[in-house]
Order: C-alpha cells, then structure tokens, then sequence
C-alpha cells in the first residue's frame, strides 16, 4: 500500500539541516563581518553626562579646565565639545565618587532571570538589564548558561567561531577536575563595564557530564556553578545569569548559583501556565536538593510580565489576574510587546545601542520607557541588599 506522502530517511534529514545550516552561514556572514568586531557607538553630550554623573556641567567643566579630567575631545571646525563615552562618563564618576559600586562587604547580587519556558523573554531581560546597570556605572558580569547562546551572539561573539567549548565557556569548569577559577573564561565587551562569560551548543554536553556526575557525587556537584562565582564575584557588582529553557542539570545549578530570581512570563495561557508549573517544580525540586546539599534562599524573587499587548483583551485580563493572585511578587514595570526590540534583535543589537535619527522615534521612545522603568526597579531591589545603599535609599525615600 502506497503511503499518501513520502517517507522522511536520515538522508533527508541530513539535506534538510545541510540547507538549514546555509541558511545560517548566509545570515552570520552579513552580521558578523569578516575582521569587524562590534563596537559602541553611543555619545553623551556634557548635560547628559552630568545627570548620569550626579553633578552639575560646571563641575564638570570646572574639573577638565583644573586637571581633575583630561581636556574633552572637540570637533576641530566648530570647537564645540563631540561628546563623552561611557569609558569617559564612568571616569567622571570616578572622580566625583559617584560611582554606585557596592561595598566590599555587601554581598554580589547573582540574579538569575529563570524560566523553564522558552520563548519568554529571557536573553531580551538580561541583555538590556546589563546594559541598563552598566550605563549606571555598574560593573557586571553576564554568564551564558544556555547553549543556544543568544547573549552570547547579541554581545558581539559568533558562537560558533569565536567561542570555543572546550575553552571558552562553562563546559571545562563543570567537568571533572576542571579549572579551579572562572577567571579563564571572563572576556571583556564592547561594553564598559560588562564581562560576558559566553556560550555556544557544546555546552549541551555539560548536560550529561553533569547527569554522569550526579550518579556519583549526589547533588554537591550541583553547586559547581556557585563555587565558580564565588571565585570572581570580588570585581562586580551584578552577576547575571542566562540558563537554558529547561529544567537540566544546568537549569538547576543556575537556581542554586543565584541569590535572588526574576521570573519572565508573557501574559497569556500558556506561558503563565508553564511559569505556575515552573514555579511548582522549583519550589519542590529544590526543597528536595536541600535536603542533601543544604537549602539556598533569595533575597528577593520577581515575576516580570514580558511581550505585553494592551490591544489584546486576554493579556490584559490574565495580566490583572497576575497582579490578584501575585500582589506583592511582580515588578511594576512592565516589557510591552515592542517592534523595536525584535527590529533590534534581528540585528544581533539592543534597544540600549540604537543611535542616530531611530532613537528619536515615538516606537523608540516608548519602549525605552519600559526597559529603563524595569532597570530602575529592578536596581532598587538590589541596593536594598546592599547595607552601605541603605542610607542613600533613605534619603532617596526607598526605605
């Protein structure tokens, strides 16, 4: 009896990935040109600065004319000043003590953005919330925990040419008698401030190195991850934490590597049905490993609506459920679903990076708002960890 379609063999399936990965050579060619790397293009004029900086044009004037900051850098034609990077507005802050660095016995905030569903926003969190706190003057640190590596790609590396997984990413050290530090896998960016530590698919494999380990080691190897970030958390203020869409043994060492969880969940069926069943599975999976390795507790945990469309009566109506049954666990700011954000995306960017004549559009604008309001709430809950914060929130009218 004929089949009333043809059979799929291996053959086939090796054409098809053959055509899918030309497919993607193509893309990468146009996004990481050869002998390019990514840079940052952002400029400050001195008003901007100033309020960045917490003081006034004319302190800042004041400094450069008596020595305190080099002269800045001025269009030859016009005089007139062409602006200040961050490297130039962190010296600034430098100078003036205003940088927002926690003390050194303040613990590191290791947040972790955690969902066990993909597609909800995660790497879209975590790039723009490290942007969001290093233009603040934050020093962080970004670990890629997911092999698909989209931060690793959004930050600048092809994954599959300028990472390499016995090397560069957190394969070695979950591997038996790996490294003893995470200092050989930290890289610097194109962004003052942030260290990435990337990603790339061969960090699937940790799954089964992991699993292997599991049966022989009980749940101590579990902590591997937090024993490494205790190893560089001395130069950061921030760690933030990008684990894969499942719950592996990667996923679950990123819940007890962290010290505080922010949850994304779009306000529809579906995902806040998986985020009610992840939220379900942690909570006893890790009263489970507990009972071996010791409990991990979080200084705050935050259910963030991601891909919000007002226009659509169910996210709006699932979004008001949310607040009912979560009053005083979801962030008031909101991630609205935003053209910007996947125009940018496709473009391996950010919204953070944008310049020139599409920054001034009311789309851009719009959702700069959004991501600066979770910026700011979310760096508001992380100073309150911070006992040398606590005064300035006092006077700020936080605490």
């Amino acid at each position: 009896m004929d089949l009333p379609i043809p059979g799929v063999d291996l053959d086939d399936l090796d054409r098809l990935s053959t055509r899918a990965s030309t497919v993607i050579e193509r893309l990468r060619d146009r996004l990481y040109a050869p002998g390019t790397e990514k840079t940052l293009d952002l400029s400050f004029n001195v008003r901007t600065a100033a309020d960045m900086v917490g003081r006034t044009e004319k302190a800042i004037r004041d400094a450069e004319a008596d020595g305190r900051l080099p002269e800045p850098d001025k269009d030859p034609t016009t005089n007139r000043r062409t602006g200040y990077s961050l490297s130039q507005v962190n010296a600034m802050r430098g100078v003036f003590g205003t940088l927002p660095h926690r003390a050194a016995d303040d613990p590191p905030c290791v947040l972790a953005v955690q969902n066990f569903k993909g597609g909800v926003g995660k790497s879209t969190v975590v790039t723009h919330l490290a942007q969001n706190l290093a233009l603040k003057g934050y020093r962080v640190c970004v670990i890629d925990c997911d092999s698909q590596a989209s931060t690793t790609a959004i930050f600048g590396l092809n994954p599959d040419v300028d990472v390499d997984e016995t090397e560069d990413t957190l394969y070695p050290f979950f591997r038996h008698g790996g490294p003893p530090s995470l200092h050989y896998a930290l890289r610097a960016t194109y962004w003052p401030g942030i260290a990435l530590i990337p990603a790339n698919l061969g960090l699937y494999d940790a799954e089964y190195e992991f699993a292997a380990r599991m049966a022989r080691e009980q749940t101590l190897v579990l902590d591997r991850l937090r024993e490494g970030i205790e190893t560089i958390q001395d130069g950061f203020d921030v760690i933030l934490l990008d684990p894969p869409p499942a719950l592996g043994m990667i996923s679950l060492s990123v819940l007890r590597a962290a010290n505080a969880l922010l949850i994304p969940a779009p306000p529809n069926n579906i995902d806040f049905g998986s985020t009610a069943h992840f939220l379900k599975m942690m909570g006893a999976t890790l009263a489970e490993i507990g009972r071996h390795g010791g409990t991990r507790d979080y200084s705050f945990v935050k259910i963030l609506a991601t891909k919000m469309n007002d226009q659509k009566s169910a996210h709006v109506a699932i979004k008001r459920m949310m607040d009912t049954v979560f009053p005083s666990d979801m962030l008031t700011a909101i991630l609205k679903d935003s053209a910007e954000i996947d125009n940018a995306t496709a473009n391996l960017s950010t919204v953070y990076e944008l310049t020139g004549p599409q920054t001034r559009t009311e789309t851009h604008k719009r959702c700069r708002v959004y991501l600066d309001a979770i910026g700011r709430e979310v760096e508001t809950l992380i100073r309150k960890t911070w006992p040398s914060h606590h005064a300035g929130l006092r006077k700020e009218g936080v605490l």
